[in-house]
């Protein structure tokens, strides 16, 4: 094939996906419209009813004060802290189950019921051992961290074909050897999968902590102070803030698994 050819492929490419980055924005262009359509032509006696224009001046005013920023420093460092503390208890958890026979049959059984137990039901017992501070919500969000980790990480690990194994052994790989290069590659995707979720499911109790917990600074509070203030726009800024940097997370660790694979098929 010629060089011609293939550059023509690739601009044939590039058109093809470029109407597809946009289908992603028909929802929520169709929402805008809409909710703009029913506040200039509906009536609200109680303030229920915000317009698009009413957010966007709250959220310049947000902006301007500093108040967003200070909200999405504090919310995002205790999300990043939780998730990275319950990142690394699951992988090791993770890794040990996935690994050893005796610690799955030994741990994996009360794992398996802790697992069950809601998210939510735990607080009252960390508010008890934690306070109602910073160091409380880093727990609550580090436990909704460990679970998808420790499971995803532990199946990929047992996933793994024996023969696989049995052949590393054949080599004269040790344990760590056969780890290494044996065991992680091939369970390198659903580990990944797991701490994807681990991020999501930290973002998402953020919310949860600042709420039920003693707020402080943060998105959460941002929600609280505009349901109590009565303040429709502001608490339809921060559902809005809270979607948008879901949505970043969400690219962002995308993103960094795309590169992973696609470094890791040169090594």
């Amino acid at each position: 094939m010629s060089t011609l050819e293939l550059e023509a492929g690739n601009v044939d490419a590039r058109r093809a996906r470029g109407p597809r980055r946009w289908r992603g924005a028909v929802l929520p262009l169709a929402a805008l419209a809409l909710w703009w359509f029913v506040t200039r032509h509906a009536q609200s006696e109680h303030g229920v009813m915000v317009s698009p224009a009413q957010v966007l001046h709250t959220a310049i005013e947000q902006a301007r004060s500093g108040a967003l920023a200070r909200a999405l420093e504090a919310s995002l460092a205790r999300e990043l802290t939780g998730f990275a503390i319950g990142t690394a208890l699951g992988l090791a958890l993770g890794a040990l189950l996935g690994m050893s026979k005796l610690a799955n049959r030994a741990i994996a059984p009360s794992f398996n019921t802790f697992k069950q137990v809601s998210l939510f039901a735990w607080i009252p017992l960390i508010s008890v051992w934690f306070g109602l501070g910073d160091a409380a919500k880093v727990v609550f969000l580090s436990l909704a961290a460990l679970v998808p980790v420790v499971v995803h990480t532990s199946d990929g690990m047992r996933a793994v074909p024996e023969k696989w194994i049995e052949v590393a052994r054949t080599f004269g790989y040790g344990r760590l050897q056969t780890l290494w290069h044996v065991v992680l590659p091939a369970a390198l995707p659903s580990i990944f999968t797991g701490v994807y979720l681990a991020l999501i499911y930290s973002w998402l109790a953020t919310l949860g902590a600042e709420y039920l917990l003693v707020a402080g600074s943060g998105i959460g509070n941002t929600l609280v102070d505009g349901s109590e203030q009565f303040r429709m726009d502001l608490v339809v800024f921060g559902v809005i803030v809270v979607g948008v940097t879901g949505w970043a997370l969400n690219a962002l660790a995308r993103a960094v698994q795309r590169r992973w694979f696609d470094a890791s098929r040169f090594i």
